[in-house]
């Protein structure tokens, strides 16, 4: 069996095309048993592939191409600025925590020009990992090509001496420069250091034919044309999830080499579970419990505003039951306090959606409207048959938002908060336009047929290509 050890998808920007269900399924298709996602740089992707290929039965193997600093990450000179690459999977859970540690501060400490780690990093969080020791522009790769072969071996140790699990990467693409000595050198000493090989292909498709979109989408991310000779290009059309015969056969003087892969796709062993909430605690004063705390604030603000009435008493007494038993209350004591600071402090903000619906926020000062008034339905926001965590959408004033943020890493810690970040993909039209600069036709034609694209949020080419009699000609 072969294992694909060293695949980018849609998640490595404008340089892979893969996604993540057409791969997978054709991984299935292919009668493999499990998959690796190693993304340039980032982990947008890894959930969505986790779950998409348990759910097809394949197994999931977690990984990064990671950047790595020349020197320290710290380090921000011009002659460093391109990092070495290297290809890291998670064995396990603490592999898989030591990675998103590695990536996170790749892009919070040593990001320049790309999210950087270096070896104090991976020193430091070196338990659980599966390290390769990467593509042509790896630290190995770049030593062996300048003769550096006393340095090859220095490296090599360090790396073998650092993860438990260490090996030498082979590929095999046309037309890149010095690869044949590279792979000529790590087989070599393969053998000298007892460090063992392992066959991959650098995957940034899916199928064989899928080569010349790949190339425009190069073109895209690089803003050059097909014309341009010079341009960064795939020399060939490799760079595909091949079959287990076709890597196998690349791979038969090497046997070990793709046996390899089914050896480490063993090793990983990754479960992941999305049932638990992972709730900062807001401490609560005098040893109660949260929900005792929430039913005292929330009754004693009942009172304040003079809304004690019987039903009123019921439908608060109603909420805070459906919160204790969804075990929610830590979680609006948290929202309640950030609420508080944000009033104390005279910062403007607002609360969006179906949150408005809930009497318990109005007594926490969390909204401004009772809910009572405008008969709003408290069971859209939340109510016993649902499993998600409800939404309080709040919005602070942008030029003191840091002020929210930094008070909020500095009472629950660094650890437990964290920004969200949001895709924004190309539309039909705006990818139309730019493939037809990649193809290098005159913007008026390709306007032309951008404006056939159908006036409609988020419309799809496959969509326009149907609702469109001129695209469909």
């Amino acid at each position: 069996m072969f294992t694909h050890l060293h695949v980018h998808t849609e998640n490595s920007m404008l340089d892979g095309l893969s996604r993540i269900d057409p791969m997978i399924a054709k991984a299935k298709e292919l009668g493999m048993n499990s998959l690796a996602i190693t993304d340039h740089g980032v982990l947008y992707g890894v959930i969505d592939f986790y779950k998409a290929a348990i759910s097809a039965g394949i197994k999931p193997i977690i990984g990064c191409e990671m950047y790595v600093a020349q020197t320290s990450r710290h380090t921000k000179n011009p002659q460093y600025k391109k990092p070495y690459h290297l290809t890291v999977l998670a064995k396990n859970l603490v592999g898989y925590q030591n990675l998103v540690k590695l990536v996170s501060l790749s892009h919070l400490e040593g990001f320049y020009y790309r999210p950087r780690v270096d070896r104090e990093l991976l020193e430091t969080y070196a338990e659980g990992l599966i390290v390769l020791s990467g593509c042509p522009s790896s630290e190995i790769s770049t030593l062996i090509v300048a003769n550096r072969l006393d340095d090859v071996k220095t490296a090599a140790s360090w790396y073998k001496n650092t993860f438990e699990n260490y090996y030498f990467e082979l590929m095999e693409h046309a037309n890149v420069d010095n690869l044949d000595r590279i792979n000529e050198v790590l087989i070599e000493l393969s053998s000298e250091m007892d460090i063992p090989l392992v066959a991959t292909n650098d995957c940034h498709y899916i199928n064989k034919e899928d080569s010349y979109a790949q190339d425009i989408l190069i073109c895209i991310h690089t803003n050059t044309n097909i014309l341009d000779e010079k341009r960064m290009k795939m020399e060939d059309d490799s760079y595909y999830l091949k079959s287990f015969e076709e890597m196998n056969d690349i791979y038969s003087k090497n046997p070990d080499a793709i046996t390899n892969t089914q050896k480490i796709a063993d090793m990983c062993n990754l479960e992941l579970d999305f049932s638990q909430m992972h709730l900062p605690e807001f401490e609560v004063p005098n040893d109660v419990d949260a929900d005792e705390y929430l039913y005292q604030i929330c009754f004693e603000a009942l009172k304040k505003f003079d809304l004690e009435t019987d039903y009123q008493k019921s439908r608060l007494e109603y909420e805070l039951e459906v919160i204790k038993q969804t075990s929610f209350a830590n979680y609006f004591l948290v929202v309640w306090d950030i609420a508080k600071f944000v009033r104390d402090n005279d910062i403007f903000f607002a609360v969006r959606g179906s949150a408005a619906a809930s009497l318990t926020l109005y007594c926490l000062g969390v909204t401004d409207i009772n809910p009572l008034d405008y008969n709003l339905v408290f069971e859209r926001f939340l109510n016993l048959e649902r499993k998600d965590m409800p939404d309080i959408d709040m919005d602070f004033q942008d030029d003191r938002r840091e002020e929210v943020l930094n008070y909020v890493v500095e009472k629950y810690g660094s650890d437990h908060v964290a920004q969200i970040i949001t895709f924004g993909t190309m539309g039909a039209k705006a990818a139309i336009r730019d493939v037809g600069r990649a193809l290098a036709m005159a913007y008026s034609d390709v306007d032309v047929i951008a404006k056939y694209v159908p006036n409609r949020l988020n419309i799809t080419i496959s969509e326009a290509l149907l609702e469109s009699s001129e695209l469909s000609y």
